[in-house]
């Protein structure tokens, strides 16, 4: 691709990306504490950094990065002839893992808990974690005295591949998925890529997962460096990681400066999820990884392809062999077709009443098709079967 240029500093690559309604940095590294910290210091005037970490992450990275933060604020110095200010307060929160945090419950105790530090507008909040933490900070600095600036920084392969760009922010209610959201982006993404090695196999499988979603709309560039890449990737080899992420990266980063507000190409990075979030609403918000749903997502939106978008079979043994060379397996646990239709009509893509997904005719050539729910009826029987 190369639409965005890159910079190599000292073993970290950092691309610029433009997404129309903002522009910010990327960083992708093994290394890149000092660096990202020093940037979004020099971007802001805040006086507070606000560290938020999940409960595992803070176990991990917490300190790490709390202490990075401290020392960069230790380098602070004034422009000649200004007032003298002091070095920025590093503040660090925990919350639940997982789904568990984008409740309203979560937001509202972090907004307390900022209230009660004297956290004011010209702060900044650092997101430390996967998806889930970046899209409740996102959140909680968009209406947080009614916007402050945040940045991000990725544990997860499937937050850096997709979750940190695009400035989508959102929590969960009981009748689904990110249904409660904004548009916020980030002041600066960074994808630690030290911590792939601290993530289980079905974390990182779930990353790789997101992966293949990005490659099948993306087209063949993406999809045969995966399918070449796929054994060393799977063994998290560093540099094919690093230049995956940041293909995937540049990748979301056209899509979204096409459609900033999710109203027509954008939609093609649902690919999977219309089954995905109905998954995650059965299960139960943690219990299956998001993933690995978007896997069986995939796996069934390419079957509903062949009879709606005139796909092919070979495009979805093509699809299910990048998924098996990656290690992700089929789910065993299935629900019944009046469960999983309850579910899919809680999708936010659902017009009239109608579901409606996102097909691939080919690799790379998608569309947004309505379902008719005697169609869907049929291909969740043969999915329900399917394991039987």
């Amino acid at each position: 691709m190369g639409y965005f240029p890159r910079k190599e500093l000292d073993g970290i690559t950092r691309m610029d990306i433009d997404v129309g309604e903002a522009a910010y940095p990327v960083f992708v590294g093994e290394n890149p504490t000092a660096i990202f910290a020093t940037y979004v210091l020099a971007a802001t005037s805040a006086r507070r950094i606000v560290l938020v970490a999940d409960e595992n992450t803070a176990e991990l990275f917490g300190v790490m990065y709390e202490t990075a933060f401290i020392a960069a604020t230790a380098n602070t110095t004034t422009v000649p002839g200004s007032a003298a200010t002091a070095a920025p307060e590093v503040i660090a929160l925990t919350v639940p893992a997982g789904e568990a945090c984008k409740t309203w419950d979560v937001v509202g105790q972090l907004c307390d808990a900022m209230a009660q530090a004297q956290v004011e507008r010209d702060d900044l909040i650092v997101a430390l974690g996967g998806g889930a933490v970046s899209d409740l900070v996102g959140f909680v600095a968009h209406i947080y005295k009614r916007g402050m600036a945040f940045a991000l920084i990725s544990t997860t392969l499937l937050s850096m591949v997709d979750a940190a760009i695009g400035g989508k922010t959102a929590i969960d209610l009981a009748g689904g998925k990110n249904l409660v959201g904004a548009f916020h982006h980030p002041l600066a993404v960074l994808a630690d890529t030290r911590c792939l090695e601290h993530l289980s196999e079905t974390e990182f499988s779930s990353g790789l997962a997101e992966v293949a979603k990005t490659a099948f709309i993306e087209g063949e560039e993406l999809t045969a460096f995966c399918e070449e890449h796929a054994a060393a990737l799977r063994a998290r080899d560093a540099a094919l990681c690093t230049e995956l992420i940041l293909r995937c990266m540049e990748f979301k980063a056209i899509v979204v400066a096409s459609d900033p507000f999710d109203r027509g190409a954008r939609e093609c990075l649902n690919y999977g999820h219309t089954l995905a979030h109905a998954i995650e609403r059965e299960a139960g918000y943690g219990a299956i990884a998001h993933g690995m749903a978007v896997a069986e997502g995939i796996r069934f939106a390419a079957r509903v392809g062949v009879q709606m978008s005139g796909a092919s079979m070979e495009t979805v043994a093509r699809q299910d062999a990048l998924l098996t060379a990656f290690g992700i397996a089929p789910l065993a646990e299935r629900w019944t077709p009046l469960q999983m239709m309850d579910a899919l009509r809680a999708d936010k893509k659902v017009r009239d009443g109608k579901v409606r997904m996102v097909l691939l005719a080919d690799i790379g050539q998608w569309e947004v098709v309505s379902v008719d729910d005697e169609i869907l009826i049929e291909h969740l029987r043969a999915w329900e079967q399917a394991i039987s």
